[in-house]
């Protein structure tokens, strides 16, 4: 399973100089699972940046893969990751999304580098 994070996803719909790296993630959409955080994220930086249609296609093509919500063991584990790696909130949801479906995490934000299950390419 991947799970791409909203980084990978707003280059890959900028068609970004990343893009390549992160097609293969989503485009494999029987083994692509996304946060709910992700769609949140990815929802509001392309509805500021280009409105509420573009964001909305964006999002509806976020759900051709399995979406994940937030549940509370997803919450505590990310509370923990949060407390041991200082990660921000979203990433600690996102990276314990990814943990608690045995995915690994594509990732462009820096703060994912060097932990386990992740592929991080510099932007």
């Amino acid at each position: 399973m991947n799970l791409v994070d909203s980084s990978g996803w707003l280059e890959y719909f900028a068609d970004g100089r990343n893009a390549k790296f992160f097609a293969p993630a989503i485009e494999d959409t029987e083994n692509l699972i996304v946060s709910a955080v992700n769609i949140y994220e990815v929802f509001k930086i392309i509805l500021q940046q280009r409105g509420e249609d573009a964001a909305l296609q964006a999002a509806a093509l976020m759900h051709h893969a399995n979406v994940v919500d937030i549940s509370s063991p997803i919450a505590m584990d990310a509370a923990r990751l949060s407390a041991e790696l200082k990660l921000p909130m979203a990433d600690s949801l996102v990276y314990a999304t990814a943990r608690a479906c045995d995915a690994t995490l594509w990732t462009q934000d820096s703060d994912f580098n060097g932990l386990p299950n992740v592929k991080y390419t510099k932007k």
